[in-house]
């Protein structure tokens, strides 16, 4: 083979080389640009579940405090509920 073929063999190669190479990085970029639109969305609902659960902490205090009622109260409420089944029993 003559000198100018070979230089010319090496340098379709290296142009189709960079060409397929240029394709891939053009792939991979989509895939990335996808992503990035995927977390951009998972972002923006992590932040929305961050604001409403604001809302819960404050409301913290207040919940502990009723279910303490509740905790309190309950077993008094069961007795009166078991003495009136007894009684029912007995009627």
């Amino acid at each position: 083979m003559s000198q100018t073929l070979l230089t010319i063999l090496t340098i379709v190669e290296i142009v189709a080389l960079v060409v397929i190479l240029a394709i891939y990085l053009l792939i991979v970029a989509r895939q990335l640009r996808s992503i990035s639109s995927t977390l951009a969305e998972v972002t923006w609902g992590a932040r929305a579940v961050e604001r409403q659960l604001r809302a819960v902490r404050s409301n913290v205090g207040q919940m502990n405090s009723a279910l303490e009622d509740i905790a309190t109260t309950l077993p008094a409420v069961t007795d009166k509920v078991e003495d009136l089944n007894r009684g029912a029993r007995v009627a």
